[in-house]
């Protein structure tokens, strides 16, 4: 176990990413009525270097925060020396020490009639009761524990590689959060049956890519050109990381927002498939209004996602999808296909052929109309 937890780790260090404050802002701007007199933890947040503390520093007062407490774990890459204060004796070098801080109210400490960015440096730098050294910093620690039952609210960008790991904590603490995330993550066993169990929904922001400052070199040119175009140099390594959405657990406006839906069903439209009582539906803006059935459409429907207007039934492919009964694909058909398929992905036929649709969740539609 000991070595499993070094191995992730290491792992965790290669991923670590910090997240531009253009995006903390874009998405946390429509939680601020959630803040008030809340304990807010971003555990995976060097405090001298992460745009979240920053972000949370800066608006304490506007936001109405009780507490503020920012993390960072051992020998983390990506410590940077904006906010570098002095350890005392600690014989690490200051940026390879696990450390956090707690902020419990945020003052014109200069006075100069704002609250500002050399406030908040002042008060690290002067008042010996914000921070104290941890051991490892790591999340799953006991100390870090500890302080993660303290919060009302997380709020982080965790690495990519802990995910699975990193939800599942919150939810076993039975923590309100708002992390980002990978895509690719609504797939795994330990988080989709989350979205089926109205536990776990997507934020404001949803499918799209992030710069973020990373612990290694950014070599290819078409990420680089990206990085560019944000007005960022990649030399300093920006990358360009795709396919980024926002995890929460909090009750938001967008999740209450009715999907217009303007096509009607045809059998024609809308093939069935040959594994499971479902049809498919290849795009989300075609999901048609009158049909009662269970239908298969893209992974894009979490970014629409009402739970007055629909349920989800499952994920139709892999491990998931046999779990939700999705059949096997016979021989003969299996022979035809073109590409991979995998036990419990969905298929259906087209001009004779098995066509395997990339990644459907299953959803039926709760008040289906007749005209």
């Amino acid at each position: 176990m000991a070595n499993k937890n070094l191995n992730a780790a290491k792992t965790a260090k290669k991923d670590e990413f910090y997240t531009q404050m253009t995006d903390i802002e874009r998405e946390l701007q429509h939680y601020w009525p959630h803040f008030r007199d809340k304990v807010v933890l971003c555990n995976c947040d060097d405090p001298y270097e992460s745009n979240f503390f920053k972000y949370f520093a800066l608006r304490f007062n506007q936001l109405g925060l009780k507490k503020l407490i920012c993390t960072c774990y051992n020998g983390s890459p990506v410590q940077g020396n904006e906010l570098m204060i002095d350890f005392g004796d600690f014989s690490d070098e200051p940026k390879k020490v696990a450390h956090k801080v707690v902020i419990t109210e945020v003052k014109d400490l200069n006075g100069d009639g704002a609250v500002d960015l050399s406030d908040v440096q002042y008060l690290l730098q002067n008042d010996k009761n914000v921070i104290s050294i941890l051991k490892t910093g790591d999340f799953r620690d006991p100390e870090c524990i500890e302080l993660l039952k303290e919060a009302d609210i997380v709020v982080t960008n965790p690495p990519f590689s802990l995910f699975r790991e990193y939800i599942s904590q919150l939810m076993k603490y039975e923590k309100k959060f708002i992390v980002m995330g990978r895509m690719s993550a609504l797939h795994y066993s330990e988080i989709f049956p989350l979205f089926t169990q109205n536990k776990l929904w997507c934020g404001f922001n949803f499918n799209f890519s992030a710069v973020y400052k990373a612990p290694y070199e950014n070599t290819l040119e078409s990420n680089r050109k990206f990085v560019r175009s944000k007005g960022l140099n990649p030399d300093d390594n920006y990358i360009k990381v795709p396919a980024i959405c926002w995890y929460t657990n909090l009750d938001i406006s967008k999740r209450h927002e009715t999907l217009d839906l303007v096509c009607k069903y045809s059998p024609e439209e809308f093939p069935h498939y040959n594994n499971f009582d479902a049809i498919d539906v290849g795009k989300v803006q075609d999901i048609p209004y009158d049909y009662e059935g269970v239908m298969g459409v893209p992974d894009t429907i979490l970014g629409q996602f009402n739970p007055d207007q629909f349920e989800i039934i499952g994920l139709g492919s892999g491990t998931l999808g046999q779990s939700i009964g999705v059949g096997g694909i016979p021989k003969e058909h299996k022979r035809l296909m073109k590409g991979h398929s995998a036990a419990g992905d969905l298929y259906y036929m087209k001009n004779g052929l098995p066509k395997v649709p990339y990644s459907r969740i299953l959803i039926r539609n709760k008040k289906p109309r007749t005209i």
